[in-house]
């Protein structure tokens, strides 16, 4: 409700007496009613947002929330459901498995306006920063090459960035804190409103521990919103049971990292043959579940000519790749767990070295205690 003090003055009525009154020679009324309207709205604008703002929340209907919504426009895909325009995603995958060859085949596709095969890609042809912290100029050279020949052909849409050795970090500030900066400027200058940061791991050395993850996904989620990103983040996953699907659970630092995120997905190796991948969905929010443990996409990694990729090839479970556990594996596991335990090593680290439950680890101790003989 707007206060007394509010409405006399814009009372136009009023106004118009008193124009009257003061200067009876002044004619052009209906241009002051025209912008005493535009001053009412403009105030009652901001009454809105002041009372929409408490605090560290915004408060407004639901209705009002839609009303906005509709001004956004639609997230597009940038690779197939796996990935949409406005989110944070990570890509998790063991070492070795392609995570760095997907990304650089999903920043090529967005750079030139062209779609992964089997992958739909609705965003336009635009810009995108690829941070490199993995791989050194010759290696990426090599990968896009054949034999340092004959070069692959990248659209000046794609930026591939890496640290400068040289660079000087200013003495007020950490390393960590001198990246951040960089990156911010990075986008700024740029203008560019996809990211891919490869990978992780090298923003944060912890980021296992929950108190080193929470500011990293804290800056890269404040970064989306300020800038209306799109970000993908590689990140890898501590040593896994490879005869269980792949979980959220076997993204290092996985409850804080995933948490922040909109989405994910990863990367998993075929136990049958060692050139098949599979992609399987682990977080959704725009879409439902397409690539679930029921539908895993299969792809082998080639290399045609001269850029090293993924390629698509069919779907199937994810159960027909995992590895069959024998009677025999099951024993040298039981094994090592035991001799771990004498070595005195915590339950906890023994299922993370192992890439097994602490649950698992607790039952096969307590199996062997009980037929040991007294």
């Amino acid at each position: 409700m707007e206060s007394k003090k509010t409405s006399t003055f814009l009372d136009l009525e009023n106004s118009e007496r008193l124009l009257k009154e003061l200067n009876p020679q002044f004619t052009d009324l209906d241009k002051f009613k025209k912008d005493l309207k535009e001053e009412r709205k403009a105030l009652l604008k901001q009454s809105n947002e002041a009372t929409k703002s408490k605090g560290l929340f915004t408060v407004m209907p639901a209705s009002h929330w839609i009303e906005e919504s509709k001004m956004q426009p639609i997230p597009q895909m940038l690779f197939g459901e796996l990935w949409f325009e406005g989110e944070l995603c990570i890509l998790f995958a063991d070492t070795n498995l392609g995570k760095s060859i997907l990304a650089v085949q999903i920043g090529n596709s967005i750079s030139k306006g062209e779609p992964i095969r089997g992958f739909k890609l609705e965003a336009p042809k635009q810009p995108i920063l690829y941070f490199d912290f993995e791989l050194s100029p010759k290696q990426f050279e090599n990968r896009y090459s054949i034999k340092f020949e004959q070069h692959y052909s990248f659209d000046n849409n794609f930026i591939r960035i890496e640290i400068n050795p040289d660079a000087v970090i200013p003495e007020n500030q950490t390393f960590e804190n001198y990246l951040d900066y960089s990156l911010e400027r990075s986008i700024i200058e740029t203008g560019a409103k996809v990211l891919i940061i490869d990978n992780l791991t090298y923003l944060k050395t912890e980021t296992e521990k929950a108190k080193d993850a929470l500011p990293l996904m804290k800056h890269l989620k404040a970064l989306k919103s300020k800038y209306n990103l799109s970000i993908l983040a590689l990140a890898h996953t501590p040593k896994r049971d490879l005869s269980k699907p792949i979980t959220r659970n076997d993204l290092q630092g996985s409850k804080m990292l995933m948490s922040f995120t909109d989405c994910s997905f990863t990367i998993g190796e075929s136990q049958k043959d060692k050139n098949i991948r599979y992609l399987k969905q682990i977080k959704v929010r725009q879409s439902e579940f397409i690539y679930d443990t029921e539908n895993v996409a299969i792809c082998q990694i080639e290399k045609p000519y001269n850029f090293l990729q993924f390629d698509l090839i069919g779907f199937s479970t994810e159960r027909e790749h995992l590895k069959e556990v024998t009677e025999k594996d099951k024993g040298q596991k039981i094994a090592e767990v035991l001799e771990l335990k004498k070595q005195g090593i915590t339950n906890i680290e023994i299922a993370r070295r192992l890439g097994v439950s602490e649950g698992a680890v607790r039952k096969w101790i307590k199996k062997a205690n009980e037929t040991e003989p007294k």
